[in-house]
């Protein structure tokens, strides 16, 4: 399948204009985070090819690794069928949880087994 260009995406935003993107490890498939962007962090993330996401608590563009150095370089971004939520496949450089853990997802609710 052909990529689409950005302006023919037709992404759906949110009403504060933003878009959730979940973002997986390109090596081992395993989901390290979900985030969120506006057009803006999107434009950085193409244009740097590393991940720029929205700081809904900042209220700021955020450079994932300006501080801690744990970088996410864009491999791979796709967009679901209703075009609302994003999948960055991403090299991962060191944990990608501010807790350091490799993943923001390690707290179990429930297992079953």
């Amino acid at each position: 399948m052909e990529p689409l260009n950005l302006s023919d995406a037709k992404l759906k935003y949110n009403e504060k204009g933003l878009i959730p993107v979940v973002v997986q490890d390109n090596k081992t498939s395993e989901v390290l985070m979900m985030a969120w962007m506006n057009l803006h962090s999107l434009k950085n993330t193409l244009e740097l090819k590393t991940m720029v996401y929205w700081s809904r608590s900042r209220n700021e563009l955020w450079l994932k690794g300006k501080t801690s150095g744990h970088t996410q370089q864009l491999v791979e971004l796709l967009v679901d069928c209703d075009n609302d939520c994003l999948l960055a496949k991403v090299d991962q450089v060191g944990p990608a949880c501010h807790t350091n853990n490799k993943s923001c997802f390690f707290t179990f609710i429930n297992s079953i087994k």
